[in-house]
């Protein structure tokens, strides 16, 4: 049973289109490693009032999925988008968790 990820990140604003574009031209090398730790019907919206990203992925392992940020194509995608968007000193976006109060099937 795939366990459900809520989380926000912040958008620098203006960056929203090229933010689109680069997720629409999204590395074939990426979303391999993506589907390889586990993730799926993973999306992203964007809240044009607050810059605010909200994603949702699906996971079947938690404990997989969080070694996907070690992985060279994500470090690579980090560096990448560090320029459009909120990151720490290591270029992860400055991403955090949601809780799911509510879910239906």
């Amino acid at each position: 049973m795939a366990m459900i990820k809520g989380f926000k990140m912040k958008l620098f604003p203006g960056k929203e289109e090229e933010y689109e574009r680069r997720h629409n031209l999204l590395w074939e090398e990426m979303k391999d490693m993506i589907h390889q730790y586990g993730g799926s019907n993973y999306s992203i919206f964007f809240d044009k009032e607050t810059n605010n990203l909200f994603g949702y992925l699906e996971v079947e392992d938690e404990a997989l999925w969080e070694k996907s940020t070690d992985t060279e194509i994500c470090q690579k995608w980090w560096d990448y988008m560090a320029d459009i968007m909120e990151t720490n000193q290591d270029n992860s976006p400055v991403s955090t968790d949601l809780k799911c109060v509510f879910h239906l099937d």
